[in-house]
């Protein structure tokens, strides 16, 4: 039995010293690295020095595009319309027939009324032989000259019914001319609502279309208080229009994120900020020779901004924390401290500082992900036009 009880002790004990030998051999391996031995190099990162550039901006403006006149086609008379000469979206000439009313009953009020200008010419003209059959007979005291003021008064009579009927002619004239609808200016048809056999008249609601005169786009955008307050720092001028007068053209930026051709000129800026947006509104006009432009369009403005020289810093160089961009500046011994930065602008890739770091300082372009505050690093000089040319500033 006691055997057993020793072979048994013997098989409890083994296990024990097994894991006594790993804990002493795992505190002579710690006590080693802390003599220096097993210690990782420094990383190799890239590493640029700052240098300041001239430096130039782009301010982006959401903006909305409309003709120089959306103008409504509205019918002048009432009537069925006969025909409809033009589609949704074509693109008109001034004077160009749009729209036909039916013109009959129009052709018969014309008609009535040079009838009646007829009869009323032909009674002026009976007016005018009694006054000239009385004169003589009244010159030698035939008749007293009662009966020949009677005939000249019938006889302004007359010619007041010829000036009355006539005004009636050239106004039949003119509705029989409405029912003609044609083109005010050049330009783009909208929707069109109605069809052909639609009853349309002076009282009717909608228009007949709206034709966007397009030969000049306007853009309308909007400025905050701060990018206002920054506009008027940046030109000269002791008035908004004086100031406005001294910007440079403005670029269109498409949906396509292609770049206009024609370049626009900031023409108006309101008097006052809305209250609900806390946003003052602006206008640009681009040329549109070619009609590429539409009412109805959207795009951004983009304004140039100088900043004269700058620090560059590529956007791959930074992080963000807490709504703050930073890079990691090289210090002594190669060690790394974060740093926050301003940024002034973009260009391209390119963060355009105002503050924060200064020319000649060392910064790491990349491995950010990598490094804490205090870690040591050793740099691998990049130059900093090398970079400029292989991904160059817009």
């Amino acid at each position: 039995m006691e055997k057993n009880l020793k072979q048994a002790g013997i098989y409890f004990e083994l296990p024990v010293f097994i894991v006594i030998s790993a804990v002493i051999f795992y505190a002579c391996k710690q006590k080693s690295g802390d003599a220096g031995y097993g210690q990782m190099p420094p990383q190799e990162l890239p590493v640029i020095t700052l240098s300041s550039l001239p430096a130039t901006t782009y301010q982006y403006y959401t903006a909305s595009l409309q003709g120089s006149r959306d103008i409504e086609i509205r019918p002048q008379v009432d009537g069925y319309i006969n025909k409809i000469y033009v589609d949704e979206g074509a693109q008109v000439k001034k004077g160009q027939l749009l729209f036909k009313i039916d013109p009959q009953p129009y052709i018969e009020q014309l008609n009535n009324a040079n009838a009646i200008y007829m009869a009323a010419k032909a009674s002026l003209e009976d007016a005018e032989i009694n006054v000239n059959k009385l004169v003589p007979l009244v010159q030698n005291n035939v008749i007293s000259d009662v009966q020949l003021k009677s005939a000249q008064a019938a006889l302004n009579v007359a010619k007041a019914n010829v000036a009355q009927t006539s005004a009636a002619v050239q106004s039949a004239r003119i509705n029989l001319g409405y029912t003609s609808i044609t083109a005010p200016a050049s330009g783009y048809i909208g929707r069109i609502p109605y069809k052909t056999g639609s009853l349309v008249g002076r009282s009717t609601t909608d228009p007949l279309t709206v034709l966007s005169e397009t030969k000049d786009v306007r853009a309308y955008f909007s400025m905050s208080e701060l990018n206002f307050q920054q506009f008027k720092e940046q030109f000269p001028g002791n008035t908004i229009a004086e100031k406005i007068k001294q910007m440079p053209p403005v670029e269109l930026v498409l949906a396509t994120d292609s770049v206009y051709a024609q370049k626009g000129k900031v023409e108006l800026a309101e008097g006052q900020f809305d209250k609900t947006t806390g946003t003052i509104n602006f206008r640009a006009t681009f040329p549109n020779a070619q009609g590429l432009l539409r009412s109805g369009n959207t795009g951004k403005i983009r304004l140039v901004r100088n900043l004269g020289s700058s620090i560059v810093i590529p956007q791959e160089a930074t992080f963000e924390l807490q709504d703050k961009i930073f890079v990691y500046a090289v210090g002594d011994s190669n060690k790394v401290a974060s740093k926050p930065i301003t940024v002034a602008g973009t260009s391209g890739n390119y963060y355009l500082v105002q503050s924060g770091v200064n020319q000649g300082e060392k910064i790491v372009y990349t491995g950010l992900e990598r490094l804490r505050d205090g870690a040591v690093i050793q740099p691998q000089p990049m130059s900093m036009d090398s970079l400029l040319k292989a991904k160059p500033m817009l």
